[in-house]
């Protein structure tokens, strides 16, 4: 059993493949969910029996400034960095999970580098054809899961802080990151949905309360 509150992530799963001198990619995902944005998956090669800062966790562990430098330092000494992004018109036509696959599977085709297995955050995944193998609360348990969380997380963010907030400012995107806070959630009472929500995520709060969120 992991104390979460005291571990943190070790190359433990990674040792098996360092020892024979194969590369890794931790694959992890940010944005599931939002009621609004893409969700946006990271794919990080390591360096074979690299060492990360001890601080590295799962990036939900983490503060702001914290997730910044090690993003830093996670893109200076990574291998490989992979980004897939599924946005939101998508995840309403195919669904959040094989939308967060579809991100993966993108992320890891971004590589440009063919590991030899991906190590996936979760219990379940859809592979393109790459070896891979899936590990529960890996985020806080794999250096290269947790490295892809962090990577996933600060470039997420910034998609909504940067550019989705900036095009729709009443939903304080730049505050939420899309996620339905009291704020987010008086916006859109207030202004309806803006192009970037996720309506399926929304329809069941049209259908309990039509008259506040007419929304469709």
């Amino acid at each position: 059993m992991i104390n979460e509150k005291h571990s943190s992530p070790t190359s433990e799963f990674e040792l098996e493949y360092w020892k024979k001198n194969l590369l890794i990619a931790g694959v992890d995902e940010a944005g599931r969910g939002p009621l609004a944005g893409p969700v946006l998956a990271a794919a990080v090669i390591l360096p074979i029996n690299c060492s990360l800062p001890p601080n590295i966790n799962d990036s939900k562990l983490l503060s702001e400034k914290k997730r910044e430098e090690l993003f830093k330092h996670i893109k200076a000494n990574a291998v490989s960095i992979g980004i897939g992004i599924v946005e939101n018109e998508e995840i309403d036509q195919i669904n959040i999970l094989n939308a967060t696959y579809k991100a993966m599977n993108l992320a890891i085709a971004d590589l440009g580098i063919l590991p030899e297995i991906a190590f996936i955050d979760g219990n379940s995944f859809k592979s393109d054809g790459i070896k891979y193998k899936t590990i529960i609360k890996g985020d806080k348990r794999s250096i290269s899961i947790a490295a892809a969380s962090i990577i996933a997380k600060v470039k997420r963010d910034e998609i909504m802080t940067k550019q989705i907030h900036l095009e729709c400012p009443n939903y304080f995107f730049d505050e939420n990151k899309g996620y339905g806070t009291k704020k987010h959630y008086e916006a859109i009472k207030k202004y309806g949905i803006c192009k970037y929500h996720r309506k399926t995520f929304l329809k069941n709060l049209h259908q309990e309360n039509p008259s506040e969120f007419n929304l469709f």
